[in-house]
């Protein structure tokens, strides 16, 4: 068994999904492995990471939606906000999805469906730069 890991950093620009297939697949296919596992972190405790549909938008634009009303900014019973008035919303946010997710890998590619796709998802609204490690591990 083979082990390879690559790191992937996007710079965000607002609340918003980031398409990251493409970078990780890169990294799926720098590490050689035909057959295995490709797990995805993501370093933050404000942003995390999600499969979803990646041909209609409308799909990330509605999760937004509801995501606003579960967690909605600048909520008045938040004690958390430091960091202004999306901080805690987005904290909550991250805890209600993922910070990691773990895809299979064949033929030497991520082996999502047809209509996947892995993406950052951003939930504060300022700009940061997210830090993700993509380990890779098969034959």
């Amino acid at each position: 068994m083979q082990i390879h890991q690559g790191t992937v950093q996007i710079s965000t620009s607002g609340r918003n999904s980031y398409n990251i297939t493409r970078d990780v697949d890169s990294i799926i296919q720098q590490s050689g492995i035909k057959t295995g596992l490709c797990h995805v972190f993501i370093h933050h405790t404000s942003a995390s990471l999600m499969i979803t549909e990646n041909a209609d938008p409308d799909v990330r634009y509605d999760l937004e939606t509801i995501f606003s009303r579960l967690a909605p900014d600048g909520d008045p019973e938040y004690r958390h906000i430091l960091e202004g008035n999306d901080d805690m919303s987005a904290h909550i946010r991250c805890v209600l999805t993922q910070t990691e997710v773990t895809i299979p890998v064949t033929n030497g590619r991520s082996a999502m469906g047809t209509w996947q796709g892995l993406f950052l998802w951003e939930h504060r609204t300022g700009r940061f730069t997210r830090n993700i490690t993509v380990t890779v591990s098969g034959n």
